[in-house]
């Protein structure tokens, strides 16, 4: 049962905060009114009244200062992703958290990866699957596994391993898929955005994403529609050129892939279609009083 009073016997302790798995559980915990111990090198609140412990998590004297105190230990630090890191510094590290543990009576968390499963575990994993890592980062978190799990059986720990093949999402940029996959997608892409009218289009929100991403991009849209619109403001604000075309003229869409790799200096990657035209909407007809001509013009313009 929640309550409006933090129960300071209760302290969960995040090692590894701020990255893309300690921010949200932090503003998770917040709800069950609990205080809450941010550590890393550098912490940073995500709620106000977050206990930020600085500490150097390869040193066993300051993991224990971490700990101490701690009902809850969550373990979701990130050590670099090479292979000699992995073997030099897990170990030692998940030794010290689990004698740490046991010395301060502190339940333990561990966030953990699928590295340690035998190839036919997966994709259907399950408490019992079994292991047999074929990687040699994959037998470092078999090791770890162990350890945490001897400690258990001995009747000192309590612990639990939560595992996932990867995350992603808005915000998460430390994940092998946002750092080999994602974050590569559209850097240093060039592409054509149609259809960008105002704040509330489609293309206007994809536009914004792309030049985060790293894109280059040329902006375009019939003339008329242009003149309604804010596209001015959006070039203006993402350096991105406008070229005025009619997409049911193939004069001016030739003009507009070509002034684009000009512009964009080279050929194109993609092109964005998000154009939403239907002149019997915009004349009012009903459906029963249709303009055969203009839904034809429709389905030409919306590329149907």
């Amino acid at each position: 049962m929640l309550t409006n009073k933090k129960n300071h016997h209760m302290m969960h302790t995040i090692l590894g905060s701020g990255g893309d798995i300690g921010t949200p559980l932090a503003e998770a915990l917040l709800g069950y009114q609990h205080p809450i111990r941010l550590v890393s090198r550098h912490p940073k609140r995500v709620n106000a009244d977050d206990e930020l412990f600085p500490a150097d998590l390869t040193d066993p004297g300051q993991v224990d200062r971490a700990i101490a105190g701690s009902q809850i230990v969550y373990v979701v630090v990130g050590f670099e992703y090479k292979l000699s890191v992995w073997q030099q510094t897990w170990p030692p590290f998940m030794d010290a958290v689990i004698q740490s543990c046991i010395r301060h009576q502190a339940k333990l968390v561990f966030f953990d990866n699928v590295y340690m499963y035998a190839p036919e575990a997966i994709p259907h994993m399950t408490e019992h699957s079994p292991l047999g890592p074929v990687s040699k980062k994959g037998m470092v978190r078999e090791l770890i596994h162990h350890k945490i799990f001897a400690a258990v059986e001995s009747g000192k720990l309590e612990a639990l391993i939560a595992r996932s093949a990867d995350f992603y999402g808005p915000g998460c940029k430390n994940s092998a898929l946002s750092i080999m996959v994602v974050d590569n997608l559209l850097k240093g892409k060039r592409g054509i955005i149609f259809g960008a009218l105002d704040e509330k289009s489609i293309a206007w929100k994809v536009a914004e994403a792309c030049v985060a991403e790293g894109a280059k991009i040329t902006l375009t849209n019939a003339p008329v529609a242009m003149r309604l619109g804010e596209i001015n403001e959006l070039s203006e604000k993402l350096d991105a050129e406008i070229i005025p075309a009619d997409a049911t003229s193939m004069d001016d869409l030739n003009n507009l892939f070509e002034k684009s790799m000009e512009v964009l200096g080279g050929k194109l990657d993609f092109v964005l279609h998000s154009i939403g035209m239907s002149i019997n909407v915009r004349k009012k007809k009903e459906y029963t009083d249709l303009n055969h001509e203009w839904m034809l013009k429709s389905f030409d313009v919306s590329a149907i």
